[in-house]
């Protein structure tokens, strides 16, 4: 089976504990049910691992890589085979010093924190499938950007991960896992971060404050750097679930009765919303902690919300002068809103944190966020402190904005809506069929002309995001106070339907009938 998609790999078994990769399936979403499922093997991990040790130095990474894992249970097995590969080519890989798991944004601090101090310049693997069920498994590279790899160096990956495949993996090296072990040197991924952090976020504020802040990795990998940050720093959290279990069975079910450990769910944040009340914060994360969860006791914030006031807290308590505003086409126009009420230009890109990854290691872009509660900033004085959506950070700004003003997440944004506008927005997948779907990907602005949007003049067609101009996947409409996006799902026989109204509930139903109907129109 050839390999389609490489930004994350998902692969989903039931683990087989004498061969635990031998009956798993993959997909390119770990979504349970895709259409796009098909065989895969411990041969697909070898091949991938074998092209990235082959190309890793055309994509500028001639130093140490750096090899991490969430607590999947999958996640275990195909590090193993991976670090097998890694070492047999020489290359000094970097894990753990006790074998323990690691997040995201920690992979990337690490990547950056090298790489701005040897000219042999590092990368990282991380073996996650994110907020996906408990069977599911992924591998991410991310280049010495310390991001996510872009398209180029994906393909790269792909093509020759498939040509290997297709020759019975002819010239993979591996080496026996306990001479991989060996080989490999001990790294505090933790210490490092718990040491850095001081320099993106005011942890005395933090400390000071008197806060009530309780913590729940969800089963995740930031359990670890959590109780490190509380005990280095002194800061007034409790970590509420300490489990770690790869079958994550004290989850609760999500929308749709699977286990799925979606920070941004009501229903996944179901255990911690149940204790809200004994904290003035909460603060939930996902496996590999690139997603955050911002509990008041209110209740879980919008992730829209959280960007916002987010946005406006960062904007007025940092300097970074000229720095613009990231954001994704499907995130929320209140961040325009607050963005021009700073006066600052805003970046907009397609879905994916890939396209931020440049402001951020540049400075250009001070805060990037996207609608899917995956978000990171920079230092206070301006340099990259993770290019990879960092859920710790943005917690941990989350506390340093109540310290500082009085007020929780969601006060701040009360007041930003009754400012600035009041958004509601909402998104509706529509079944299609996959050749619907690659028409919807390739539609253009001037294929669609609607003159109106739900009683407003339509301002703009897009199909190039107004940022970075590269294509959006699909369509977006603007009007003054509404704007709706038609995308097609990267992962299932879906169109995705987004829309958003300042002018109220009714009005956000009128945009989304109009938005369903001209999908239709398109696709006709």
């Amino acid at each position: 089976m050839e390999i389609t998609r490489l930004l994350t790999l998902y692969y989903e078994a039931t683990p087989d504990p004498q061969n635990p990769l031998e009956r798993v399936r993959f997909g390119t979403s770990g979504h349970r049910g895709s259409s796009l499922k098909a065989t895969f093997t411990e041969a697909h991990v070898l091949a991938i691992a074998q092209a990235i040790a082959e190309l890793r130095p055309s994509f500028g990474a001639t130093g140490p890589l750096f090899l991490a894992k969430d607590t999947h249970a999958l996640s275990e097995p195909a590090w193993a085979t991976t670090l097998s590969v890694f070492a047999a080519h020489g290359i000094e890989v970097r894990v753990e010093a006790d074998g323990d798991y690691t997040p995201t944004p920690l992979v990337s601090l690490a990547i950056l924190e090298h790489n701005a101090h040897h000219e042999a310049k590092a990368d990282g693997v991380l073996l996650t499938p994110s907020h996906n069920p408990p069977e599911d498994g992924g591998l991410k590279y991310n280049p010495p950007t310390g991001g996510p790899a872009d398209t180029r160096i994906t393909r790269a990956i792909e093509e020759r991960a498939n040509a290997l495949l297709k020759e019975g993996l002819k010239g993979v090296k591996r080496l026996p896992l306990r001479e991989a072990l060996a080989r490999a040197k001990p790294f505090d991924y933790a210490g490092l971060y718990v040491e850095k952090v001081a320099e993106a976020v005011d942890l005395e504020a933090i400390r000071a404050s008197g806060l009530r802040i309780g913590v729940d990795p969800l089963g995740g990998a930031s359990l670890r750097v959590w109780e490190r940050l509380a005990e280095v720093h002194g800061l007034p959290l409790e970590v509420v679930n300490p489990t770690l279990d790869p079958t994550f069975r004290f989850m609760p079910k999500d929308h749709d009765g699977k286990i799925r450990m979606d920070c941004s769910s009501p229903y996944a944040m179901a255990g911690l919303l149940a204790i809200k009340d004994r904290f003035d914060l909460a603060i939930g994360n996902d496996p590999d902690a690139d997603r955050h969860g911002i509990v008041t006791p209110r209740g879980l914030m919008n992730p829209n919300h959280y960007l916002a006031a987010a946005l406006h807290h960062l904007y007025t308590t940092r300097s970074w002068p000229g720095a613009k505003v990231g954001k994704t086409a499907v995130t929320s126009a209140l961040l325009d809103r607050v963005a021009q009420a700073l006066g600052r230009e805003v970046y907009e890109t397609p879905v994916g944190f890939k396209h931020f990854v440049a402001g951020l290691l540049e400075g250009w872009l001070g805060f990037a966020g996207e609608e899917s509660a995956g978000a990171s900033f920079l230092r206070f004085d301006g340099r990259p402190f993770s290019t990879d959506k960092d859920g710790i950070l943005m917690g941990l700004l989350a506390a340093e904005l109540m310290a500082k003003r009085g007020q929780a997440p969601d006060a701040l944004y009360e007041a930003l809506a009754e400012k600035l506008g009041r958004p509601y927005y909402a998104r509706k997948d529509l079944p299609v069929s996959p050749e619907a779907k690659a028409r919807l990907a390739r539609l253009s602005a001037k294929e669609v002309h609607p003159a109106t949007l739900a009683g407003e003049p339509v301002l703009q067609v897009l199909d190039r995001a107004t940022g970075n101009g590269e294509p959006l996947g699909g369509i977006k409409v603007v009007a003054a106070d509404a704007w709706i996006a038609l995308r097609p799902s990267g992962t299932e026989d879906v169109a995705k339907v987004y829309a958003e109204s300042f002018l109220g509930e009714a009005h956000l139903e009128r945009v989304l009938e109009e938005a369903t109907a001209l999908l239709h129109k398109a696709l006709a």
